[in-house]
């Protein structure tokens, strides 16, 4: 496993980011982490579009979730039942969720390994043959060092993440719960401690790509309009 890892999963990141660092990036390592975001985000467009389907779908069904929700507010479990059955009914599934969320979890940890001792080559890392070996790392970006925690990076993954929650739980205002509440406090937060004491390519890595995902959203809403189901 730790020889697949390396040689499948690690080198092949590393090798790419540095590509990205030799050229399109300029020698600038945080943009090619966010090149690097952005072409990941780009080749699991098929996923995002599927999710994107899945959440118009899930929209559609709005009114009839809500009967469900209103109805057996007081039965939490026979709710979530009647929901997942009139979802399935409409062919509404999380799979592709699951998937962009695994992928860019594990890149997430391939950066943690590569920024966590800093850029540097050893015997360990191999370049490959058409990747130059730039005389020189830096992992400056925008007056910070991307293998180092940051504070400001992760209070704007933060409130980035505070902002979405509220705008969906905004649209449903009738409906949202003490514990929805305490979802968008506490998620929030959650994720600003754990990212304030990670390396801050993860916030650059995250940020980019909450604002890939909310790109992707503005286009579908703009191009398909919602009708709820009767």
């Amino acid at each position: 496993m730790g020889t697949f890892w390396h040689d499948y999963l690690y080198t092949p990141l590393l090798n790419f980011l540095i590509f990205l660092y030799n050229g399109p990036a300029a020698g600038n390592l945080g943009v090619a982490v966010i090149e690097l975001t952005v072409l990941l985000r780009l080749l699991l467009l098929p996923l995002s579009i599927i999710d994107e389907r899945n959440r118009f779908r899930y929209e559609k069904l709005d009114r009839k979730v809500q009967t469900i929700e209103r109805d057996f507010k007081d039965d939490t479990v026979k709710m979530k039942e009647k929901i997942r059955e009139l979802l399935r009914q409409h062919k509404v599934n999380y799979w592709s969720k699951v998937g962009l969320l695994g992928v860019q979890g594990l890149v997430l940890v391939l950066l943690y390994q590569v920024f966590v001792a800093g850029v540097r080559f050893t015997r360990y890392e191999v370049l490959y043959s058409w990747v130059r070996m730039p005389q020189e790392v830096s992992s400056m970006f925008l007056g910070s060092d991307l293998g180092h925690h940051s504070l400001f990076w992760a209070g704007l993954v933060a409130g980035l993440l505070f902002l979405n929650i509220y705008t969906v739980q905004k649209q449903r205002e009738h409906l949202v719960t003490k514990s929805d509440v305490m979802y968008l406090l506490t998620f929030p937060l959650a994720t600003f401690v754990l990212l304030a004491f990670l390396p801050m390519v993860k916030s650059v890595f995250v940020l980019t790509s909450m604002l890939f995902t909310m790109v992707v959203f503005g286009l579908r809403k703009a191009f398909f309009r919602v009708k709820s189901s009767e």
